[in-house]
């Protein structure tokens, strides 16, 4: 029998990670897997247990879809096409098992070449085919692979579901085809990080998760919502407006207005550009949190906190400056100019980090203010 399978769909704040866990509280008589990404999101994950209820309950587990892979989709079966110990996970950064490079192009070890196309000289499985691998495993042992998953756990919550991309995407249908229970929750301008690089399923590797649902499993009863979760919690109703004319084709974000999300809300909000020389006066009077592209990335304040933009996303800020690349200010001063879709992404998620105030670092004058923005000036008294 197949499960009730859900996608919620919603915008940055709307509270995605604590419907995840609210719903995971409902059934306290069976057992719940939560999986995500990252370390960090699954960290805000349990963080947000203890919030809501003090401790992460006996009946939920939470694992990085890594982990999730390799503990429950490749360890127990491993016998099944290959005879060697897993040794654990290489993150490939690019393509991974490259064999030869022709004309500057690389050439990977065929999948014929089960070893070095799988995993690195040490038995590591790379990270960007560790999904193939849990399909190739679940197709020579049966299905056995689903039917031990599904019956070790009944309910399987997926979150920032985006993020997923090629083999995971079959290990969704998979799952969506069994007769676990799928809850997946998203949102399609969140595609900061994928899981991998595969060609496979690449026309919905940005933000393309409904159109999958829709396209490759338009034959299992599936439940499209993009209603539940419609309002942000956590960005005031400026920067809703702000970020959502980054995604002008999605239904633009709204905050919402009740009295305990608005209630806290300090003197110094809104959307601000902030001039090199006044960086380092915001800083020390606002106390945002530094949001920038990469490391490297020169002009931020190393005295104060700072984040890259993929490591934000998740987390939540009262306040953020935001170090924009080259073509993130060539947005800001006209939204129709090119914009990658990675790109896009991250300057959304970087938006979306503060609760109160967003601030862009940048030397513009009254004449280049973006929409909603307002240059910020020194107080005569702090």
């Amino acid at each position: 029998m197949i499960g009730d399978n859900t996608i919620i769909i919603a915008a940055a704040g709307a509270g995605k990670t604590t419907y995840l866990v609210e719903q995971a509280m409902k059934v306290p008589n069976e057992r719940v897997l939560i999986t995500t990404y990252t370390e960090c999101n699954e960290a805000e994950i349990r963080q947000k247990f203890f919030d809501l209820v003090g401790r992460v309950p006996a009946h939920v587990t939470i694992m990085t879809w890594f982990s999730f892979l390799i503990t429950h989709g490749v360890k127990p079966f491993q016998g099944c096409i290959f005879d060697f110990e897993v040794a654990g996970m290489m993150f490939a950064v690019t393509q991974s098992g490259i064999k030869t490079v022709v004309n500057g192009h690389p050439v990977p070890y065929a999948e014929s070449e089960f070893r070095k196309h799988f995993f690195d000289r040490t038995g590591r499985v790379f990270s960007d085919k560790l999904p193939k691998l849990v399909i190739r495993c679940n197709e020579k042992s049966g299905g056995a692979v689903v039917d031990r998953l599904t019956r070790l756990f009944p309910h399987v919550f997926v979150d920032e579901v985006q993020d997923l991309a090629g083999y995971d995407l079959d290990i969704l249908a998979a799952l969506a085809r069994s007769r676990a229970r799928l809850l997946m929750v998203g949102d399609p301008r969140q595609v900061t990080y994928l899981t991998h690089h595969e060609k496979r399923y690449k026309k919905y590797s940005d933000g393309g998760i409904v159109k999958f649902v829709e396209t490759e499993l338009r034959k299992v009863p599936f439940t499209i919502d993009d209603a539940t979760l419609g309002r942000s919690h956590r960005n005031n109703a400026l920067i809703c407006a702000a970020s959502s004319r980054l995604y002008p084709d999605l239904p633009a974000s709204a905050a919402c207005e009740c009295e305990e999300c608005r209630a806290s809300a300090p003197r110094h909000s809104g959307l601000f550009l902030v001039r090199a020389s006044d960086y380092a006066h915001y800083v020390a009077r606002v106390r945002p949190m530094q949001l920038r592209d990469k490391s490297t990335t020169a002009g931020v304040d190393s005295f104060a906190p700072v984040m890259n933009f993929g490591e934000s996303k998740g987390r939540g800020f009262d306040h953020v400056v935001i170090i924009p690349t080259k073509p993130m200010k060539a947005w800001l001063k006209d939204p129709a100019s090119a914009l990658a879709a990675q790109s896009r992404a991250r300057f959304y998620v970087a938006m979306t980090r503060g609760r109160h105030s967003v601030a862009i670092a940048t030397d513009w004058g009254d004449d280049l203010l973006p929409d909603g923005f307002e240059i910020y000036r020194r107080p005569t008294v702090d």
